[in-house]
């Protein structure tokens, strides 16, 4: 027989490692945005091996130039 301290304990524990909320959340958020980034990926990776993938040469330029400073 479990005593009302042994009970109370156990719940504790319980509470203690079981997701929250906000934790699902976030774990629902993560996904999401892995999701995202996957298909962002893939449509790069489409137009790159159709090559309509076109590079920003300006802004690329920029980017180093600020990079080496």
């Amino acid at each position: 027989m479990i005593s009302r301290i042994n009970n109370s304990v156990v719940g504790s524990a319980y509470a203690n490692n079981t997701p929250s909320s906000t934790q699902k959340k976030e774990n629902v958020s993560a996904t999401a945005t892995e999701q995202n980034s996957s298909s962002r990926v893939e449509k790069l990776k489409e137009s790159i091996g159709s090559g309509e993938y076109k590079v920003d040469l300006s802004a690329l330029s920029k980017k180093m130039a600020d990079e080496l400073l």
